[in-house]
């Protein structure tokens, strides 16, 4: 019944076109010859083929003739084809795949959709094939800097949350994006979404010659070089800005493609503002643009006709020519692309309006929709963001808090039925995991050792170079939500670069930019370093997360700390100078700051050693865990630290876990050890098995604050398991220093048996 339907629409419609045409081309080749010239492919061949006078008219009809000659031509073509099902697909080659769509988009422009739409409600003859469910999805994302990284994550979560389809994301990025979201990718591992990346900066001289007044910068030019940065053999691709937020399957909006029609190659959405109708405000001159011009927000690009055409060369004259009275662009690529449709309007398929809702000041977005479920894509594009003036902007917020919130580690989930490539990464820790025995009673510690955290370095945007005398230091630490507040005291206690390692959910992680974003002390230290590392499983991470603080140090030496202890003022600058006079760089040491410990949280804090020692005698004062865990400090030898002068060395003993500096280059911390136990004193040991020199500093010192019982101290207290575990785990991770180090790790093994 659909194809029979459908077939007669089509041989109706062709038996009035076979018979319209040709009368019409006879009348109007009766009135006068003319000569048939081809559709102008650039803006330089539209200047040759201008009109003049009264030739513009019949030239004018003559194109609209061809128009309709070339529609003819296609509905005989389409006529002389075998009848297919309905349940037929269209052919693929090569990127493009099977594209089509729902009734709902119907029409180039935002009335054509809802008539199309209205239509296909009422039709019986209306069929909506999907695109393929293994078809890959290409998309392009021009993202510069820290806090972009951090915007294209909720609209990569949006696009996830919806998609049934493998997704390629193709990443244009300067070296700090490329850093942040190669590292979040490579940890998220989402099945079936592959990532690429490109150097905008090798792009920059492509681009550099063009003024721009918009504060994407250089970067939001990057749009027009696309057909020269993404692979020759790709064919098509959505390219979207970072401050988008999807509400729909974007598979919805790949399908558009199939839509386009003779020379369309740019899908675009209609701006809702009145900037390219200049009349904004007085003396406003915008660029050239085909009425109220077009929004680059979300384009659909197909790039293998936009090469045949010769994109480069058309977009380069356009902004060469414009330039010359413009002088700069305002809205970067934007003005550019419309300058080019202004005089080539055939290039472009314009999109009904719900694919780019535009949510700035002063826009036309609420004639977008009867009801906001009927969007599709939202364009937070207002330099407000959030805060922009909308009757809707509450569920416009809500829904992209939803993204921004949302537990990424959800998105793992695979598509079934597709053949995806295969993640070496993926397969060796499902085998590593399958090998772990789950009757095993410490099942879930071991498991933790090999569970793969989701993590985005550098949350915040970081600005620090090394000094040139190569005697910098970070200090390192990780810190949960619980104490966040201990992070403006330390800045203020030490000047230097820090580097942080945060286990927050993304809910918390928002909590957390909100709070440094409104503290000012925070905000004032471009040389912190915070990573997100985000939860999963039951465990604390303790390990994992100092290493992955340890990894994003770029001075020579760090100073490894945890985030509950102040360390004395001036440390950072008596670390450096210690870097010198103990000749560091050309020998193995492990420079030791005592730790102290007060149980009032309203401290007077020690300026100097001497005061340090009064309030030590005054009992104001402890050496740190002198009452419950002696052994982990005592070889410090505090006795001989009150009346030192110079640099001592300790010999290592049985559970010493001390505070300490050291170079770059030392070994990482064991991550076997999660929660609370053995995680400080198994790295001590290693450092030990390495022959790091344990070097006592005279005049250095730290006050361990106090705080209320971790979550995980109390498991080990109280869970017989828990400690039964950790017994297991030590011994196991003796055994294997044992093997790595050989005769002289058994003093190891000793040791423990005689503390």
């Amino acid at each position: 019944m659909l194809g029979m339907c459908r077939g007669r629409r089509k041989f109706l419609a062709a038996s009035l076109a076979l018979l319209f045409i040709p009368a019409l081309t006879w009348l109007y080749l009766a009135v006068g010859s003319f000569q048939v010239k081809p559709l102008p492919l650039s803006p330089l061949e539209a200047q040759s083929s201008a009109p003049v006078g009264g030739a513009g008219e019949r030239q004018a009809l003559e194109l609209r003739v061809r128009a309709v000659e070339e529609e003819n031509r296609a509905l005989r073509r389409e006529l002389s084809r075998p009848p297919r099902s309905p349940s037929a697909r269209l052919p693929s080659g090569g990127h493009r795949g099977n594209q089509s769509r729902t009734h709902s988009e119907e029409g180039t422009g935002d009335n054509e959709g809802q008539k199309a739409a209205a239509v296909g409600n009422s039709s019986d003859c209306v069929q909506q094939p999907a695109v393929d469910k293994c078809e890959t999805i290409h998309v392009a994302i021009v993202c510069a800097g820290y806090n972009a990284s951090r915007d294209v994550v909720t609209l990569v979560k949006s696009v996830l949350f919806h998609r049934r389809n493998p997704l390629h994301f193709h990443f244009i990025t300067d070296s700090i994006a490329q850093q942040i979201l190669s590292s979040l990718f490579h940890t998220w591992m989402v099945p079936a979404v592959r990532v690429d990346f490109y150097d905008a900066d090798e792009l920059k001289s492509e681009v550099s010659w063009i003024p721009n007044k918009h504060y994407s910068g250089i970067y939001g030019l990057m749009k027009l070089v696309l057909t020269k940065t993404l692979p020759s053999d790709l064919q098509r691709v959505i390219v979207l800005d970072t401050d988008i937020t999807f509400a729909t399957d974007i598979a919805e909006l790949w399908a558009v493609f199939h839509k386009f029609k003779g020379q369309q190659v740019l899908g675009l959405v209609e701006n809702q503002s009145d900037w390219y109708l200049g009349n904004l405000w007085k003396n406003h001159r915008p660029w050239p643009a085909l009425g109220r011009g077009f929004n680059t927000g979300v384009i659909l690009l197909l790039l293998d006709r936009l090469r045949k055409l010769r994109w480069e060369q058309m977009w380069r004259l356009t902004a060469e020519r414009e330039l010359m009275s413009m002088l700069s662009t305002s809205l970067a690529d934007q003005d550019i692309f419309n300058a080019v449709i202004k005089q080539n309007p055939f290039l472009v398929h314009q999109l009904p309006c719900f694919w780019n809702v535009q949510l700035s000041d002063h826009t036309r977005s609420e004639k977008c929709y009867k009801d906001v479920s009927d969007l599709k894509v939202i364009h937070w594009n207002s330099p407000k963001k959030l805060r922009v003036k909308n009757k809707h902007v509450e569920f416009f917020r809500n829904l992209y808090l939803t993204f921004l919130e949302y537990d990424g580690n959800l998105l793992r989930r695979e598509l079934f039925g597709c053949p995806s490539e295969a993640d070496h990464n993926s397969e060796n820790l499902q085998k590593t995991l399958s090998e772990l025995d789950e009757d095993d009673p410490c099942y879930e510690f071991r498991r933790e050792r090999f569970t793969v955290h989701r993590t985005h370095l550098y949350f915040l945007h970081y600005e620090y170079e090394p000094s040139s005398d190569n005697t910098d230091v970070t200090l390192v630490a990780q810190l949960s939500m619980d104490r966040l507040q201990m992070l403006e005291a330390i800045c203020k206690h030490w000047e230097g670069p820090i580097s942080l390692a945060l286990y927050l959910s993304d809910a918390e992680a928002q909590q957390f930019l909100r709070y440094a974003q409104g503290s000012e002390v925070l905000m004032s230290r471009g040389n912190v370093g915070y990573h997100i590392v985000y939860k999963e499983g039951q465990f604390y991470p303790v390990n994992l997360l100092r290493n992955v603080a340890m990894r994003q140090v770029n001075t020579p030496y760090m100073f490894l700390s945890d985030i509950d202890f102040l360390p004395m003022y001036g440390l950072y600058e008596y670390l450096r100078k210690s870097v010198v006079q103990l000749d560091m760089a050309n020998t193995k040491k492990a420079l030791v700051v005592p730790a102290f410990e007060t149980l009032r949280y309203r401290l007077s804090y020690p300026k100097s050693k001497a005061e340090l020692l009064s309030q030590l005698d005054m009992g104001t004062l402890f050496t740190f865990r002198y009452h419950v865990w002696t052994k982990g400090h005592a070889p410090t030898n505090f006795a001989k630290w009150r009346t030192a002068t110079t640099p001592y060395r300790v010999q290592w003993e049985a559970d010493f876990e001390p505070y300490v500096m050291v170079r770059r280059d030392s070994p990482e911390y064991d991550r076997r050890f999660v929660g609370f136990g053995w995680n400080k004193v198994a790295h001590i040991m290693e450092l030990d098995a390495q022959e790091y020199e344990f070097v006592v500093l005279p005049n250095a010192y730290m006050i361990h604050m106090p705080h209320a019982p971790s979550f995980d101290i109390t498991k080990f207290r109280s869970n017989k398991q828990y400690r039964v575990c950790l017994k297991t785990l030590k011994e196991e991770f003796q055994q294997n220093m044992s093997r790595r180090y050989g005769f002289a790790a058994l003093k190891y093994m000793t040791a423990e048996n005689n503390s």
